[in-house]
């Protein structure tokens, strides 16, 4: 009988032991990709079965881990409302940064070309007939409290309606948004606020893009999404039931919209990026549209699809 020599011995050991590695590796491979489907499946099934139940068009968009995607209703046909104050503070650090100006700048805003009749905390915090206030401040009554007066002066003094618009197009899929208006033109006349409009997983794209790459200046960047983490608009949506969750951080922007004749809130909306402890991280958009019943009942409808999001990703 052949001897096996001795310098083969530890060669075949080795390639048994790399098949039998191989082997684990593409089981454990296969087992991660088949329970990512089964979650995203999850996912999916749960969202559709909360937002057919409500009386209006919910429309839902997850990101996660900056790969997996779940849509649900993603039409472009939902109002962003103040959603586009996001989208108005990346294009105004852009142009701060190719100009090579500082936030910092400070602009003086004459309180009577305001509109006292708007949503603005800047006006009740700031009572001179002559308002001194730097852009950062501008930018953080928009992003955490959603002030209209602020927007509107950025959008005529800063950057305007359609400089932002193309600016975001480079950033997001064209036909995944549009804008079009102002606060200020969309209290005119509400209608147009339904051109101001996005898909879910367009809002969700640009909000994750912001939280995981690089679209502006590292300074500019970081205080946009600081920001948003302190965010104290809408509190009963998205976040709602995170906030008594150990380990979880929130980022989001908040969108309202108007009651009509009839009864019908033309818009209730929330974009977030959410970190768990365990790990996950996920922008989740929730866009109500022409939802017949009031805010708190339209905002009971966001909160659900997050805790059912964070129920499945968190276990």
């Amino acid at each position: 009988m052949k001897r096996i020599s001795e310098n083969i011995i530890p060669a075949l050991c080795a390639t048994f032991i790399c098949m039998t590695l191989f082997s684990a590796c593409h089981s454990n491979r296969q087992e991660r990709d088949a329970r990512q489907l089964s979650c995203i499946q999850e996912i999916t099934d749960t969202i559709e079965s909360i937002v057919f139940s409500y009386p209006g068009e919910i429309g839902v968009a997850m990101i996660i881990n900056n790969s997996d995607t779940v849509a649900v209703n993603n039409s472009n046909i939902y109002p962003m409302m103040s959603v586009f104050k996001v989208h108005q503070a990346i294009a105004v650090c852009n142009d701060f940064d190719h100009k090579g100006v500082s936030l910092d700048t400070v602009m003086e805003i004459h309180r009577e070309r305001l509109n006292e009749n708007t949503w603005s905390p800047m006006l009740k915090d700031r009572p001179d007939s002559v308002i001194s206030i730097s852009v950062r401040d501008l930018l953080n009554y928009t992003l955490t409290q959603s002030d209209n007066n602020a927007s509107n002066v950025m959008f005529k003094e800063l950057v305007g309606v359609e400089a932002t618009d193309s600016l975001i197009a480079t950033l997001i899929p064209r036909e995944s948004f549009k804008i079009t208006y102002t606060e200020e033109e969309m209290s005119e006349d509400h209608d147009r606020a339904y051109d101001n409009r996005t898909t879910p997983l367009g809002a969700a794209c640009l909000m994750n893009r912001l939280f995981t790459d690089s679209l502006i200046s590292h300074e500019k960047q970081s205080f946009i999404v600081g920001t948003l983490r302190g965010c104290k608009t809408g509190t009963d949506r998205i976040a709602a039931p995170l906030l008594e969750k150990n380990g979880v951080t929130i980022g989001h922007k908040t969108g309202s919209g108007y009651v009509n004749d009839q009864g019908i809130l033309a818009a209730h909306n929330d974009v977030a990026y959410i970190c768990l402890p365990n790990g996950i991280c996920y922008t989740l958009a929730v866009f109500v549209k022409d939802f017949k019943g009031n805010e708190t009942e339209a905002a009971k409808a966001i909160a659900r699809v997050s805790a059912s999001v964070y129920s499945i990703l968190s276990e």
